[in-house]
């Protein structure tokens, strides 16, 4: 099973998870993508809520960018951001195959512990 796991992950390029979840570290890039998740925006939109230059905005915007997690638009002046999800759904079906192989460890766990358990209860009545 352990096996069959790990050939699964490794359909999935190691430097772009780590770059997908070196962009999802930060708070700041976590709430820029959840604007985005309501709809495309301009730069200057997604910056507004944040106590933060526009240089700044801009640096975690090209984190988000170079992670494949946004593509962005010009026209003329105007800077238009939309989300891409497709490296989300592969960090999220990564994640899930380490959490299916620890269910099943834990529960294959748990059943051992309950025999062991019944066996020592059997030894302790005789």
């Amino acid at each position: 099973m352990s096996r069959q796991i790990l050939n699964q992950m490794v359909k999935y390029s190691s430097a772009a998870l780590d770059r997908t979840f070196a962009a999802l570290a930060d708070p700041t890039r976590r709430r820029i993508l959840s604007h985005l998740a309501r709809g495309n925006q301009r730069v200057t939109d997604l910056a507004r809520p944040y106590d933060m230059s526009l240089p700044a905005i801009s640096k975690h915007l090209r984190v988000l960018e170079k992670a494949g997690l946004l593509r962005r638009r010009r026209y003329g002046r105007v800077h238009e951001i939309k989300l891409e999800a497709r490296p989300l759904k592969n960090a999220a079906a990564w994640v899930e195959k380490y959490r299916e192989f620890w269910e099943g460890s834990l529960d294959r766990l748990a059943e051992y512990l309950e025999k062991t358990n019944e066996n020592l209860g059997k030894k302790g009545t005789k």
